[in-house]
């Protein structure tokens, strides 16, 4: 029998609350969300949108749903978003833009998840009867599919330019916003303050159980929360849940520097394993690709093979698997996971 999983790298949305983020959450003040009354979901907005540089925000159940609302909010049936080819927004959020939003995704092919304004302006149609209209391009932070990579704020002020001279919006997916400003030393507001939309995610690093919070102009705003009832998102006691995410803000930003150092250790311990290669130039936050082509298993096989010793991780595509560091991750789980990889790959391969 497989023994139960002790060490899960299979994302960050894998972190439990801590026993202090549960004690906010059960003293948390609390009123009713949808009415503007809940005070510790008050506090939230106000802090994030401060952070980003914005004039307000709003707190919604997922990722997903901020990447949503910033989609209908900035455009209308028929228009163009432009956005990496490897963009969560793409292959993993149900093609809620095209569902529901009647968007066009026009990827540029970057493996890193990251493109040049020369890029950008390469695919942005001329204005024409019988063209879509590009209205939005997308700035994933960090990338996940890129392997966490980080956007430096020089491009993504490029970028902001050439398209505020097209009319067209910047928004960006900050679902790993605050790892890049960990990584690079630079307060968020380095890398939000030429967008016109963007949140972050508290059910990832940050270690909480839900939510993500999602800012922009006091207009967008406005539209953004007329969105949030359409799609069923308006709570009622938020505060229990808010509470987790102005304790992770307080206690859970600064420690994004070890999950950092342990998918560096992860990389440097695997890359010396026979038949397994790191994907990319180099690990700059806590994602890593494993490819394992060379060891004559596909990445499924590989996966089943360390879960036997306690590890999870997931498959990314045939031959490569991704793992993700988070705060229930020590570095001596990531010693144990190196060692179970080890065992997993040599011992099959005899």
């Amino acid at each position: 029998m497989t023994p139960p999983i002790s060490i899960d790298l299979i994302s960050d949305t894998s972190t439990k609350p801590s026993p202090g983020m549960r004690e906010a959450m059960a003293a948390a003040e609390v009123g009713d969300e949808q009415r503007g009354e809940d005070p510790s979901v008050n506090r939230l907005c106000e802090r994030v949108a401060d952070m980003l540089g914005k004039e307000a925000a709003v707190y919604l159940p997922s990722g997903i749903m901020s990447n949503l609302i910033a989609v209908l909010v900035h455009c209308r049936p028929g228009d163009e978003i432009i956005s990496a080819g490897n963009a969560h927004i793409i292959g993993s959020e149900g093609a809620g833009a095209a569902a529901l939003g009647g968007t066009l995704i026009t990827p540029i092919r970057s493996p890193d998840g990251r493109f040049t304004a020369d890029e950008f302006l390469s695919v942005v149609r001329r204005p024409r009867p019988r063209a879509p209209r590009t209205r939005l391009v997308w700035i994933e932070q960090t990338s996940n599919a890129g392997g966490g990579t980080v956007w430096s704020q020089a491009t993504i002020a490029e970028i902001a330019e050439q398209a505020c001279e097209r009319d067209i919006q910047v928004h960006m997916d900050g679902a790993r916003l605050l790892n890049a400003a960990v990584a690079t030393n630079l307060p968020p507001i380095a890398f939000t303050r030429h967008c016109d939309s963007a949140w972050i995610d508290l059910s990832k690093g940050l270690g909480c159980p839900i939510g993500s919070v999602l800012a922009g102009s006091r207009s967008f705003i406005d539209d953004a929360w007329t969105w949030k009832h359409r799609l069923g998102g308006a709570m009622r006691q938020a505060g229990v849940i808010a509470a987790a995410g102005l304790y992770a803000l307080d206690n859970h930003v600064e420690r994004l520097a070890e999950d950092h150092r342990n998918a560096r250790r992860l990389a440097d311990g695997l890359s010396k394993i026979d038949g397994l290669q790191i994907v990319g130039e180099g690990v700059e936050t806590n994602i890593v690709f494993i490819e394992v082509s060379a060891t004559g298993a596909d990445a499924s096989a590989i996966a089943a093979r360390v879960a036997e010793h306690g590890v999870r991780v997931g498959p990314s595509s045939e031959y490569v698997l991704r793992a993700v560091t988070h705060l229930d991750v020590s570095e001596s789980d990531i010693d144990r996971a190196i060692a179970a990889f080890r065992e997993a790959v040599t011992v099959r391969q005899d």
